[in-house]
């Protein structure tokens, strides 16, 4: 028996299933920043990402930003996922495909 899932009715009385973010596949995320442009709930954060595997918090649009030697490359990184509404506005925006989403179970 499948589990139930957190469902939303619509004006239009349609169901709608929310997909929230669950991961992202930093092997394949550039960077590029569009899923945090794209989030009103601030869901995401870009992370710089060192040779050891640490992550290192980037502040997106920050002139000053000198830890860009620190880091081997950037990566987005969900940091509240406690905000995300399911819309799928950042995996629809992700050039390169990166996002899983998936309904929350009751």
């Amino acid at each position: 028996m499948d589990a139930a899932v957190f469902t939303v009715t619509l004006p239009s009385g349609e169901i709608w299933t929310p997909k929230f973010a669950q991961q992202i596949d930093q092997t394949k995320c550039i960077g590029c920043g569009r899923c945090y442009r794209v989030c009103g709930r601030d869901v995401l954060q870009m992370a710089g990402v060192d040779e050891d595997g640490n992550f290192i918090p980037v502040v997106l649009g920050d002139e000053d930003d000198d830890d860009d030697e620190e880091y081997e490359k950037k990566v987005m990184t969900i940091a509240h996922p406690e905000n995300c509404v399911g819309c799928e506005a950042c995996s629809k925006i992700c050039p390169k495909k990166c996002y899983t989403n998936g309904p929350s179970a009751l």
